[in-house]
């Protein structure tokens, strides 16, 4: 692993990585994230009793439109062509979260974590938006890269926070 900086040149200004000469390889990422919510919202969610509508659709297709933008939301990301986007809900009644999991594959030059992190970000922002006039306290949390492929670098899995 380079510990090069690579969104900087030799002046020290930041630039987008010069992509040019890299292969286009297979690349998939997996992020996860919860949201910690009340027993009450949970139960609204489930019985589809939430009055702004379905949260857990609504958030889904959120977070695959944020995965669409990435590019123009995190300055130096580049423009990618989606091959797959899936964002997935489990609820944990026992410890009262929604944890939300976004794949992401692309065959491109470059690797698709931040894509993977921004929707589950925005998947878990759509699920607060749409329930904080039940409860703000919300709290996000956990939100991690559990694993990519593809690339120079291989495969990484986080093993402690999968």
């Amino acid at each position: 692993m380079s510990d090069k900086l690579t969104h900087f040149n030799e002046e020290g200004h930041a630039i987008m990585v010069d992509v040019t000469d890299k292969v286009a390889t297979q690349r998939e990422a997996v992020a996860k994230g919860k949201i910690v919510v009340s027993q009450e919202i949970i139960d609204r969610i489930k019985n589809n009793e939430i009055e702004k509508g379905d949260v857990l659709g609504i958030a889904r297709i959120a977070g695959i439109m944020a995965v669409k933008k990435t590019s123009e939301l995190i300055p130096l990301c580049h423009p990618l062509f989606i091959s797959k986007c899936a964002i997935d809900f489990e609820i944990n009644e026992a410890e009262s979260y929604i944890e939300a999991s976004c794949t992401v594959k692309v065959d491109q030059k470059t690797g698709v974590e931040m894509e993977a992190l921004t929707g589950v970000n925005i998947a878990l922002l759509t699920i607060y938006d749409m329930c904080k006039a039940i409860d703000k306290k919300m709290e996000l949390t956990d939100i991690r890269l559990c694993y990519k492929s593809g690339g120079k670098s291989g495969v990484f899995v986080n093993e402690e926070r999968s």
